[in-house]
């Protein structure tokens, strides 16, 4: 599939991924070797890989370790779906500016620099509202933790100099091996599906698929840099992917989940399910590219068997 405009990068052979062992990464790894790129590894070590590795520790002690590398996607850092202790907090944003400052230490001190890093963000950096629309040219100025941290995060990114820098601005990822998805799925699944608080937060996602042929398009399009919001082109409400996910899956849509049950189960976590933003991928669709699964509907018939009734 052409994906609009050919001002494209030489193929780069050689690209190192630092996260790749997560939901995002595992599919990145896959469709780089699919895409005849040879991914390196960056991981913390310990593990049995099918791609070629080295360890942070390693990197820092041995830069020559990653020379051939041309460009860099830095996803690497602690899951934020976890209850936000004052301990999980600092670790969410310590693990991200950690591999973040190793890597750009990196590129400091190699001659050969990589001609591209593509730096892990999400639209939480945008904060949160039911009424305003965001695009890559809205101010990312929220001023709740998620915010907090996404700032601090490109700001380390934004430190790298004489490299084309892409800020993955990533949205809720759906995918049926990781991610929040399958959790998603169990109410329906046992026909309690349902609102989730007011049901008017805004809901920015976009298919696994998607989302890594994205990523691809920003790692091989040289004219793209800067923040780019990788998300679908049609958010929805919460209530309206409910409705939707339980059209797709033949099951009801009918038991809201208040917000203060939320809260008492996950802590300051249930923001992650009681607010969102509209996120539009403006810069995404000004470059031409074409979207798998557009709609949500489509998104989820491709995601989920419908069982018999």
């Amino acid at each position: 599939m052409e994906h609009g405009s050919n001002r494209r990068e030489a193929l780069f052979v050689r690209v190192a991924i630092a996260g790749g062992s997560g939901f995002l990464g595992r599919h990145l790894l896959r469709a780089l070797r699919e895409h005849g790129h040879e991914p390196l590894l960056i991981t913390r070590g310990g593990e049995q890989h099918s791609v070629p590795f080295v360890t942070w520790e390693r990197l820092a002690h041995d830069p020559a370790c990653m020379d051939g590398v041309e460009a860099i996607i830095n996803l690497a850092g602690e899951t934020i779906n976890q209850r936000w202790t004052s301990s999980a907090r600092e670790r969410i944003l310590r693990s991200r500016l950690e591999a973040t400052a190793a890597l750009i230490h990196w590129v400091q001190q190699t001659e050969e620099k990589p001609a591209v890093f593509l730096q892990g963000s999400a639209i939480g950096c945008y904060g949160a509202s039911d009424t305003a629309v965001f695009t890559e040219e809205t101010a990312a100025d929220g001023t709740d933790f998620l915010a907090h941290v996404v700032s601090q995060w490109e700001q380390e990114a934004e430190r790298i100099t004489g490299v084309r820098l892409v800020k993955l601005r990533t949205g809720v990822v759906l995918g049926r091996d990781g991610g929040a998805f399958g959790k998603m799925l169990l109410p329906y699944k046992l026909c309690a599906g349902g609102p989730i608080a007011s049901g008017k937060q805004w809901m920015s996602w976009i298919h696994v698929h998607d989302w890594t042929a994205l990523v691809l398009y920003l790692l091989e399009h040289r004219e793209l840099a800067g923040p780019v919001n990788i998300t679908a082109p049609e958010p929805v409400q919460n209530d309206t992917f409910g409705r939707t996910l339980g059209k797709v899956m033949r099951r009801p849509h009918w038991m809201p989940v208040p917000a203060p049950m939320l809260r008492l189960l996950f802590g300051d976590m249930a923001q992650l399910l009681t607010e969102g933003q509209r996120v539009l991928p403006q810069r995404a669709l000004r470059a031409g590219f074409a979207y798998r699964y557009p709609d949500l509907e489509s998104a989820l018939q491709a995601l989920i068997k419908v069982e018999p009734s």
